[in-house]
C-alpha cells in the first residue's frame, strides 16, 4: 500500500513537470525500509530512523523533508499516514559565497584553455566553451547540449533546460564570430555529430571532462585564494556574468526591478529570488543596497 502511494505521488508530480530523480530514489528506499519494519503507511518514528542513516545532518534533513512532502500528499486520502517533524532542521543550508572572476582573469583563463593540451581541437573546444560561458552565463549542461540548429539568427535557443524551460539567449556579434570560427574547425572532425561542442572521442562533452579542463586552465593561472575564500569552479563563470550584469544596472527603483526580472529570465531562473542572491556577491553590490 505504501509503495503504491509512493508510485502514485511520483507519477502525479512528474506529470506536472518535476524530474524528482533523487526524490524518487529516496522514497523508494524509504518504502522498502518501511516494508521491512512491517509498516504500510508513513510512520514518523520509522521515517526519522530511515533519514538518520545518512552521514551528515544536511543529508538527513533532505531525506526526511522528502518524506514529509510525500506524507502531506498521502494524508489527504488516508489520515493514517503520520506527518514527521523536521527534527534535523532545514533541508537547504546557506548558499556558498560565489567566486567572482575579474575581467583580466577571464581573459587569462580563456587564453590558458586555448593553450592547454597537445591536440588543437581540444584547445579550440575548451577555449571557445569557456569564453561562451563567460559572455552568456549559460549553465555548463546547457552549453554541452547545444546543437547546430540551436544557433539561430536571434541567438542561442536553450531547449528544455533546468526546470524544463526553454529560452532564447541573444549573442553579441563578437561571441557569434568566435563560435563560428570554432565550428569551421570542428565540423570536419565529427561531421555526423550535430552537438556543437565535442570531445576528442567525437562525442558530446560531459561535465566531468569540462571540469577537468577548467581546473587545468585555472592551475596555469596560479590564482591565489585564501583558505576561507571560495574556490573557482566552472560555474563561477556563470556567477561572474550575473554579478557583472547587476553591477551595470541603471539607477532608479523601476529600472532595477526591470533589470532584475530581465536577468532572471536570461539566466533561466525559475524564481527571481535565485537572482537576488547575487546581490550579496560583491562589496560593490552590497554598498549599493546600503
Amino acid at each position: 500500500m505504501l509503495i503504491q502511494a509512493i508510485t502514485s505521488y511520483l507519477a502525479i508530480r512528474r506529470a506536472c513537470g518535476f524530474d524528482l530523480k533523487l526524490d524518487g530514489d529516496f522514497l523508494n528506499s524509504f518504502g522498502a525500509f518501511s516494508a521491512a519494519r512491517g509498516k504500510d503507511t508513513v510512520c514518523a518514528e520509522v521515517a526519522i530512523e530511515w533519514a538518520g542513516l545518512a552521514r551528515t545532518v544536511l543529508s538527513r534533513a533532505r531525506r526526511l523533508g522528502c518524506v514529509i512532502r510525500f506524507a502531506r500528499y498521502a494524508r489527504a486520502e488516508d489520515p493514517r499516514h503520520e506527518l514527521p517533524s523536521a527534527v534535523f532542521g532545514r533541508e537547504n543550508g546557506p548558499r556558498p559565497v560565489p567566486y567572482i572572476f575579474s575581467a583580466d582573469d577571464i581573459q587569462r583563463l580563456v587564453l590558458a584553455a586555448f593553450q592547454s593540451g597537445s591536440r588543437s581541437l581540444r584547445r579550440d573546444t575548451y577555449g571557445t566553451l569557456f569564453a561562451l560561458l563567460a559572455c552568456t552565463g549559460l549553465r555548463v549542461s546547457e552549453a554541452n547540449r547545444l546543437r547546430y540548429d540551436d544557433i539561430t539568427p536571434d541567438g542561442l535557443l536553450i531547449r528544455c533546460t533546468k526546470f524544463r524551460k526553454s529560452r532564447l539567449v541573444p549573442l553579441h556579434h563578437t561571441a557569434r564570430a568566435g563560435l563560428e570560427r570554432y565550428l569551421e574547425r570542428r565540423r570536419p572532425y565529427a561531421p555526423f555529430e550535430d552537438h556543437v561542442f565535442v570531445s576528442l572521442r567525437r562525442k558530446p562533452l560531459i561535465v566531468r571532462d569540462v571540469q577537468t579542463a577548467f581546473q587545468t586552465a585555472v592551475t596555469k593561472l596560479d590564482l591565489s585564494c585564501e583558505s576561507r575564500r571560495p574556490r573557482p569552479t566552472v560555474h563561477s563563470l556563470r556567477h561572474t556574468f550575473a554579478v557583472r550584469a547587476l553591477e551595470s544596472c541603471p539607477d532608479g527603483r523601476d529600472h532595477i526591478t526591470q533589470h532584475m526580472l530581465s536577468l532572471s529570465t536570461y539566466l533561466g531562473h525559475s524564481n527571481v529570488a535565485s537572482t537576488y542572491w547575487y546581490l550579496e556577491a560583491t562589496p560593490e553590490l552590497m554598498k549599493g543596497i546600503s
